[in-house]
């Protein structure tokens, strides 16, 4: 398994926005096992993304999707920013197999 833990930042007051447009992409990626949208509690402006997919070649080919290419066009001018990017190897989980 591949895993990314994101935190993107929303240029403000856009942050609500952002998310519906992540949410609307996320349905039908091949190999995606889990995509978590989640609010920080303690910035009004960031959001963070915890993803786990079967392999990493299954992520890189996401990211050719017309869903996701058309959600990124669409949401880029709401991004700020990427404050950091942890790749992970998920061993297990609710909803995972070993």
């Amino acid at each position: 398994m591949f895993g990314l833990i994101g935190k993107m930042r929303a240029q403000p007051g856009r942050r609500e926005a952002l998310i519906e447009i992540l949410n609307a992409s996320i349905g039908g990626m091949p190999g995606c096992l889990s995509y978590v949208i989640a609010k920080a509690e303690d910035d009004a402006d960031a959001i963070w993304i915890t993803e786990v997919w079967d392999s990493e070649e299954s992520h890189k080919a996401s990211l050719s999707l017309p869903q996701v290419q058309a959600a990124i066009a669409q949401a880029k001018p709401m991004i700020a920013g990427f404050d950091s990017q942890i790749r992970t190897l998920p061993v297990g989980g609710v909803g995972l197999t070993r």
